[in-house]
């Protein structure tokens, strides 16, 4: 029988039962293996229910630093009896199993194609323990003890990853080396080993950090000079507040006399927070909340308002699964269209796409400059993938001599100078009218935010001409963002082509596996990533300078495919969708599948073979 055969380049998956404390055995791995100098990219996939549900954590080990998911499976640990069939199943063919041997499994239980090792974990705990919590939580060390040596990761790295988090606490230092040994032991005494695939001291990682893109944004929004936070929790974006709590206790109380320079709300409910950060923003305070659909949704009557009254407000959304309350701990981009649009009416809302948790930290600093310098709502569209999971980034920079652009804001000296102020008049071309904070002045500069029609004085009108002014003001000032936004990137082929890509967000780190595959294949494809919408110009310029352009998302209906038609004008049949919609990152296989099957239709008159997958996921 083959055997997958690699070096710091696999994947292994964990299937568990929620509840059970393998987060942190597994954990571990990954962490050990990073220690050793070579990337690793870990996924949870975990329910909606506290426990008793099965959860799976894969993770990616890649010398190279590919991070995005590559699809397959090298290595099953199978440690829940529930998905056991599907599990097995996952395996590549000449992969191995890793299972709990305590009790014989049927022979129709194995694959012939696979190869079974079996430790007997639970046998192992039960001589060793006799609390039963223990019994569970020690036999996750226990397994990975019996990873570290097949897989051959010193056994000194996991000691001293103990010695960190225990310190202090010699009798769970004490206890956790002493499981993690049991399982090595057991395997040099009854197994060969290392197997195929193994761990070699590397130094790639260099000085990348392992954070989550939560709070990653969290950070963010502190440099960034948010002051002000107002949320009700939802999955997968509670710990976007939370960890912005826990920054501002670091930073933001003053040592001397023990003011908080922060106010963090937890709402009643989402309407209730938007309406909070709303009054903030009008007050001059950078404010923001953090959400997902459903509360986009609950959320979308106040956004119409900040949106009309143009008032700063920074909302940072963890895109889950949909419709209604969909799958909550499962990952899309599905939330474009309802955020690039929300409320009734003609609006247009600032989206940004951050491509992993480096770029959460940067977009969610700079979305609140640009929600004070456009006067309006910024949506940073982060997803469950960059936000729950950890990842490894280039390590945060700031420069502490950065000024924040609070836009156009009058002062108490112009006003007092006899400066004229129209609230809503454009004066600069650039449909960004000037605004005054309240308090400003004692007797000038004041005005009446609604969210009815008005005219530039911000007197309430509701004479058609001065809709049109102000509706086409609103306009001219969307244009002016698009100089604003963070702009694409480009990605030329080795090659030239007349084949395009465009991707954003979470998909760039298998889309970046995939363009490096494709490109060695002969499938060559200039590729672009959005960074922001609105689009620029050179969004327009790249898809007219291809015959066809495949855009790869994370949803059902192709939403960022219907942005680029409705707002560039583009032919429909030019644009082709690439979609993966099943709740897990897209990887990087699936993308070089559907792109090359594509192709290879065209080149041979539609006779080339596409599977039922890449045919429900890539058409016209």
């Amino acid at each position: 029988m083959k055997r997958i055969e690699a070096i710091n380049d696999f994947v292994i998956k964990f299937a568990n039962v929620n509840g059970s404390g393998s987060a942190s055995a597994n954990e571990l791995f990954a962490k050990a293996v990073m220690r050793m100098g070579v990337p690793v990219s870990p996924r949870n996939i975990f329910p909606s229910n506290i426990q008793g549900m099965p959860t799976w954590y894969e993770a990616r080990v890649c010398e190279k630093g590919y991070h995005g998911r590559r699809g397959g499976v090298d290595m099953m640990v199978a440690m829940n009896p529930q998905t056991w069939d599907a599990d097995i199943a996952e395996i590549d063919s000449g992969g191995y199993l890793f299972y709990d041997s305590t009790r014989p499994m049927p022979a129709n239980k194995f694959r012939d194609d696979v190869h079974t090792m079996g430790v007997p974990l639970t046998e192992i705990a039960n001589a060793a323990y006799t609390d039963p919590r223990q019994r569970q939580l020690f036999k996750n060390i226990i397994y990975v003890g019996a990873l570290s040596v097949l897989l051959d990761v010193e056994a000194e790295v996991f000691e001293a990853l103990f010695a960190e988090q225990y310190k202090g606490k010699e009798r769970l230092l004490e206890s956790n080396v002493q499981a993690l040994h049991l399982g090595r032991n057991y395997v040099k005494e009854h197994m060969q080993a290392p197997i195929g695939i193994r761990v070699r001291r590397a130094d790639n990682v260099g000085d990348q950090i392992f954070t989550d893109g939560n709070s990653a944004a969290a950070l963010g929004l502190v440099y960034g000079g948010a002051t002000v936070a107002a949320w009700y929790p939802i999955t997968p974006s509670t710990s976007i507040p939370e960890a912005f709590q826990k920054y501002c206790e670091k930073f933001r109380i003053d040592p001397a006399t023990g003011q908080h320079r922060f106010a963090i709300v937890q709402a009643e409910d989402e309407l209730a927070s938007i309406g909070m950060v709303v009054g903030a923003g009008w007050n001059g305070a950078r404010a923001f909340t953090a959400t997902s659909g459903p509360g986009v949704s609950l959320m979308t009557e106040f956004i119409g308002l900040a949106y009309f009254a143009e008032i700063p407000v920074t909302i940072i959304n963890v895109q889950r699964g949909g419709p209604s309350t969909g799958m909550p701990t499962r990952t899309q981009q599905s939330d474009l269209l309802s955020c690039a649009y929300a409320s009734h009416g003609d609006t247009k809302h600032v989206l940004l796409f951050p491509q992993d948790p480096h770029e959460c930290f940067t977009h969610s600093a700079a979305a609140l400059d640009l929600a004070e310098r456009l006067q309006t709502v910024i949506f940073v569209m982060t997803d469950l993938d960059i936000g729950m999971n950890q990842r490894l980034c280039k390590p945060f920079v700031w420069d502490d001599a950065k000024e924040y652009d609070r836009g156009k804001v009058m002062t108490a000296q112009e006003l007092e100078a006899g400066k004229p102020f129209g609230r809503y008049r454009d004066v600069d071309g650039d449909g960004i009218p000037w605004r005054t904070l309240p308090g400003t002045h004692p007797s000038k500069g004041a005005f009446f935010t609604r969210g009815t029609t008005r005219n530039p004085q911000a007197m309430y009108s509701e004479a058609g001409p001065d809709y049109i002014y102000n509706m086409e003001r609103l306009l001219r000032k969307f244009i002016t963002a698009t100089t604003l936004v963070p702009q694409p990137v480009f990605r030329p082929a080795s090659e030239p082509t007349r084949l395009g890509v465009i991707y954003y967000g979470s998909t760039t780190p298998a889309m970046r596996e995939a363009l490096d595959v494709l490109d060695r294949n002969g499938d060559h494809v200039d590729a672009m990533r959005l960074c922001a919408f609105p689009f620029p110009e050179s969004v327009s310029k790249f898809i007219a300078a291809h015959d066809k352009v495949f855009v790869v998302e994370q949803n059902r209906d192709a939403q960022m495919r219907a942005m680029l038609i409705n707002e560039l004008d583009i032919n429909p049949s030019k644009l082709v969708r690439v979609l993966h919609y099943d709740g897990t990152p897209i990887t990087a296989r699936f993308i070089i599948r559907a792109i090359h099957e594509s192709v290879q239709k065209d080149v041979h008159g539609g006779a080339g073979h596409v599977d039922q997958q890449a045919t429900s996921a890539v058409h016209n």
